[in-house]
């Protein structure tokens, strides 16, 4: 897939951050960042074409969401106003769209390679299939959506539904499922490092624990990646027919396909792995009592 799916924050930490019913999709709107636009305007072009500044702001309403959670688990009562201003404030969408592009490549793709998926782009097939994916990720703000389509999920497996494995085949050219369970771990760890940096604890927490702790975790994690991924895409793909996935598959199968859909996942996952740690740092501020 040249788009990357990648899970949210507030998703990849599981269990320590729980989003609530607070998202409201409606509120979200395309974060912009003029940088890229002046400096690589055809790259800029892909990204824009593929809905990618879009997905950045739903991720940040995820995130900010999620963020806030955190007070209830972790420093229940502490954090008020205070801690709800400095999660929005590193989750604002203009920053994570500067966090995104600065390590997005600009010499990513060749000039044949960006006709190349331009041209995809402005297919009906490709302009529908980006519009599902969008449409997808706004109405998992809901929490109630996402366990509908779950649901769905678990009934199409049980029923040999065939789109289930075209999918498989999908995701399995994309490396998705792979891609984003070491991600997910990836943002643990980034936010236990922060929590550790910022002073949460007493003692010092050695890195072979606190890897053991988070990988401990990765059979759950897989599971949730799972259900969270093929739901989501049953979803976005389902006035997509069999034909506009193979056509998408063989795409991502392309030099250029790979080459964008690996800057694209290199980008996502540092951009999440700072506000991963930096969601530690703060929080570790409010546990030691600091900010409170």
């Amino acid at each position: 897939m040249i788009r990357a799916v990648l899970l949210s924050l507030s998703i990849a930490l599981g269990a320590l951050v729980c989003t609530s019913d607070g998202l409201r999709a409606q509120d979200v709107q395309a974060v912009s960042s003029p940088r890229l636009a002046a400096e690589a305007p055809e790259l800029h072009a892909i990204l824009d074409g593929l809905g990618m500044y879009e997905i950045i702001a739903l991720m940040g309403t995820e995130n900010t969401q999620g963020g806030i959670d955190i007070e209830a688990q972790l420093f229940p009562g502490a954090g008020g106003q205070a801690w709800q201003a400095t999660v929005m404030r590193l989750h604002a969408g203009n920053r994570m769209a500067v966090l995104f592009e600065d390590t997005m490549s600009q010499d990513t793709l060749s000039p044949e390679q960006m006709q190349e998926i331009q041209a995809f782009i402005a297919t009906e097939a490709a302009q529908r299939m980006i519009a599902g994916e969008i449409a997808a990720r706004r109405l998992f703000l809901d929490p109630e959506a996402v366990a509908t389509a779950t649901d769905v999920f678990f009934t199409a497996v049980q029923e040999d539904d065939p789109r289930i494995d075209l999918l498989r085949r999908f995701n399995d050219v994309n490396g998705l499922v792979e891609r984003n369970v070491i991600g997910a771990l990836n943002l643990r760890v980034a936010f236990y490092r922060g929590l550790i940096d910022g002073g949460a604890f007493d003692n010092d927490v050695p890195e072979g624990m606190m890897l053991s702790e988070v990988w401990s975790h990765e059979a759950e994690v897989r599971e949730m990646t799972i259900e969270w991924l093929y739901a989501y895409q049953l979803v976005a793909y389902a006035d997509a027919s069999d034909d506009d996935l193979e056509a998408y598959m063989a795409l991502a199968a392309s030099d250029a396909g790979r080459a964008l859909n690996s800057a694209l996942f290199n980008a996502f996952d540092s951009m999440l792995t700072t506000l991963s740690y930096e969601l530690g740092t703060s929080a570790a501020a409010f546990i030691a009592g600091e900010d409170t």
